[in-house]
């Protein structure tokens, strides 16, 4: 997603759950910033896949998107990090980067051009605030809200984005006073994995 016009949109950082003795557990689907495995987990059981998504939407600042194929590739996991490449077409210049914390999760978009360079919107995301067994939200912390305001994009600096898994369902979002932004995948018809991103190729 074309972070760059300002969608910025743009798979989050995971952690361990904490618990305090003598505290009583969570619900499964209780807002915390502690991390609930299964999300994560959910993740990680896909690495290796791809999965074809897309944009449905009225709003004129998501033309770029509406009526794209999208391709989320969960292509690199370990313990504590998982890299999905977002490719919209011929563009492979996103990558969501999704890893532990000590606190919580945390996720920053990996922006690149072909050559493989940075792009100077780039590296931005936050830590989560809200997580649920199947849901994480993360609202731009302070370099990203100090990125947004340096490249003449302030309003970006009140994103939060999010992860979101339901059945077989992946949804990642974006939502700011007066914007909100879905990028919906099947996760029941794996595809073809797709070339690797720029600045990572084989």
């Amino acid at each position: 997603m074309n972070i760059r016009f300002g969608i910025i949109a743009s798979t989050a950082a995971l952690v361990s759950a904490c618990s305090m003795e003598g505290s009583a557990p969570q619900a499964a689907d209780t807002p915390s910033t502690a991390a609930p495995e299964s999300l994560f987990a959910t993740l990680s059981a896909y690495c290796g896949q791809a999965f074809e998504g897309g944009v449905d939407s009225e709003d004129p600042r998501d033309a770029g998107w509406v009526g794209q194929t999208l391709v989320m590739h969960v292509r690199e996991c370990s313990e504590d990090e998982i890299r999905i490449p977002l490719h919209l077409g011929e563009d492979r210049s996103r990558t969501w980067v999704v890893t532990r914390t000590e606190d919580g999760y945390r996720l920053k978009h990996d922006h690149r051009h072909e050559d493989g360079s940075e792009d100077v919107l780039t590296q931005y995301g936050g830590d989560s605030s809200v997580v649920t067994a199947s849901r994480i939200e993360f609202p731009a912390d302070e370099f990203s809200r100090d990125l947004f305001v340096a490249e003449g994009i302030p309003d970006s600096a009140q994103n939060t984005w999010l992860m979101q898994v339901e059945g077989e369902t992946f949804t990642y979002g974006l939502d700011r006073p007066g914007r909100s932004f879905r990028a919906v995948f099947d996760l029941s018809n794996p595809v073809d994995a797709p070339p690797a991103p720029w600045g990572f190729e084989d």
